[in-house]
């Protein structure tokens, strides 16, 4: 059998979309499960759409993400080397062995004549297609007599170097998750393999790279499914044996009407991209969001492929050992950011309190804040539960580390009573004569409460009210506890004098 190996080719062309980080998940899970080999493969053929930091971010965003690259630019190889525009003497000789076998021919029409062409076709609501139909009526190789085009070509008069698609032919395709696909070659135009900046195009690198690398599986984005029929061809023409093909599904947005965007992220708050992109237009990253890296691949590993049982939550090499591409559906699988959220949530749960309270312990040192682990680790455990980033765990314990400045308006209408400021004196009074604060308050001040026959809630809610601010947070016993009997007198006092006595 033949040995699995598998690439993910991104273009440096700007920040990664999470759909790009699922096509290399499914590669890299894909190999893995079969004892194959993972490439990555910088595909810059078009120059003129390069962006610099691209290609940098595309590795750190797959390091950070878990996926480990075999071969590469970093990494190395035997099949190097790995960056397409370092390829560049490779590509002329194949195309020109296709011109030698009649697969290929030499178009000199300038870009102004197709344009042209174009818009008479579309004035008669047509489209131009460059094909059988129109080749030998336009300035190429098979139009031209020999003598013609070879003098051209001596001149250096501009190229570029076509596929001659076959007349008339239906093309049989097989795909691993969309099944037997036949496409007629009338549909299809006679695409560019070589241009004339010398650089070849997507089609002829990307076919020679993948016979030259023995790529034995393409795993990639749906959107290179009309490309199927032209890449099949190539193989024959070449007399190669070509890879199996696999399609993915789309990711759609939040309702599913659509890819799904950079814009749509921004519309409505979360990131479609692994990491922040700095440059240019800047974009949010899952990482700097908060997400961990094993929660976002869990939630991109099931938009598109379903394991077959109700389980949710992978470890990498669970997803390894799970994975299997004709599991993957046809159709295209809505992004749900709460979901994402969902996962995340998942994994904080699964953390220990030491873990989060150093994670929340360099949050907190960034807003000038320094407290020691222990008690970070027991305002970790009272919030875990709640949250779903370690970001929000500020959001709620702020009050654990200042006293509030505004006080809940709405909970003072309705629970702030004509008898709270002194029953909260009577309280005061009771927590300072307390001297084991931390474990006796609470069987204090509720032996208190039942002696004097008050309400509960009219003790309970005007006090939670001058140390929080409002009615939240964790158990009161363990948020006065955390702040110790100090703080919590000064913001009896503090409370009393801001919202009256």
């Amino acid at each position: 059998m033949k040995q699995v190996r598998v690439r993910f080719a991104p273009s440096p062309t700007g920040p990664l979309h999470i759909g790009g980080v699922r096509t290399a998940l499914y590669n890299y899970l894909f190999a893995k499960k079969k004892g194959g080999t993972f490439i990555l493969r910088i595909e810059d053929t078009d120059q003129a759409r390069f962006v610099a930091g691209a290609e940098e971010y595309i590795m750190e965003s797959l390091s950070w993400c878990g996926i480990v690259v075999d071969e590469g630019i970093r990494e190395g190889g035997n099949y190097g080397p790995y960056r397409q525009s370092d390829r560049k003497e490779i590509y002329r000789q194949y195309a020109d062995i296709l011109i030698d076998k009649g697969h290929a021919y030499y178009a000199f029409d300038t870009p102004e004549k197709l344009e042209n062409l174009r818009k008479e076709s579309e004035k008669a609501g047509n489209t131009f297609i460059y094909n059988a139909a129109v080749r030998d009526k336009l300035t190429n190789s098979i139009s031209l007599n020999e003598k013609e085009w070879h003098e051209k070509l001596e001149k250096e008069e501009p190229f570029v170097i076509r596929y001659k698609m076959p007349y008339n032919e239906d093309i049989h395709c097989n795909d691993i998750i969309r099944g037997h696909i036949v496409v007629n070659t009338g549909t299809l135009d006679d695409k560019v393999l070589f241009k004339s900046d010398g650089m070849p195009t997507y089609h002829l690198a990307n076919i020679v790279d993948d016979h030259l690398m023995e790529i034995s599986h393409v795993i990639r984005g749906e959107e290179w499914l009309p490309s199927l029929p032209l890449h099949i061809l190539l193989y024959r023409s070449f007399g190669w044996d070509s890879p199996l093909f696999a399609h993915l599904p789309l990711l759609l947005k939040p309702d599913g009407r659509g890819k799904l965007s950079k814009r749509d992220g921004d519309k409505m708050g979360f990131p479609v991209f692994p990491l922040f992109w700095p440059f240019g237009e800047t974009a949010k990253g899952f990482r700097e969001d908060g997400y961990y890296p094993e929660a976002f691949i869990n939630m991109l590993a099931l938009l598109g492929w379903n394991p077959g049982t109700e389980k949710e939550i992978f470890s990498m090499d669970e997803l390894i050992n799970a994975f299997s591409i004709d599991r993957v559906g046809k159709s295209g699988s809505r992004f749900d950011p709460e979901k994402a959220k969902w996962f995340n949530h998942q994994y904080l749960q699964n953390k220990t309190n030491t873990q989060l309270a150093i994670e929340f312990r360099e949050f907190l040192r960034a807003r000038g804040y320094n407290f020691d682990i222990i008690r970070l680790e027991i305002l970790a455990g009272l919030v875990k539960e709640r949250v779903s980033f370690t970001k929000d765990i500020w959001e709620q314990t702020d009050f654990f580390f200042k006293a509030p400045e505004i006080y809940d308006q709405e909970a003072i209408k309705k629970h702030w009573k004509e008898n709270s400021g002194l029953l909260l004196m009577e309280l005061k009074s009771l927590i300072e004569n307390i001297s084991d604060f931390s474990a006796a308050t609470e069987p204090v001040v509720k032996a208190w409460i039942d002696e004097k026959g008050y309400n509960t809630g009219a003790i309970m809610n005007p006090f939670r009210l001058v140390v929080v601010g409002a009615l939240k947070g964790p158990h009161m016993f363990d948020i006065i506890s955390w702040i110790g009997k100090d703080e919590t007198l000064k913001r009896i006092d503090k409370g009393l004098s801001a919202i009256g006595k």
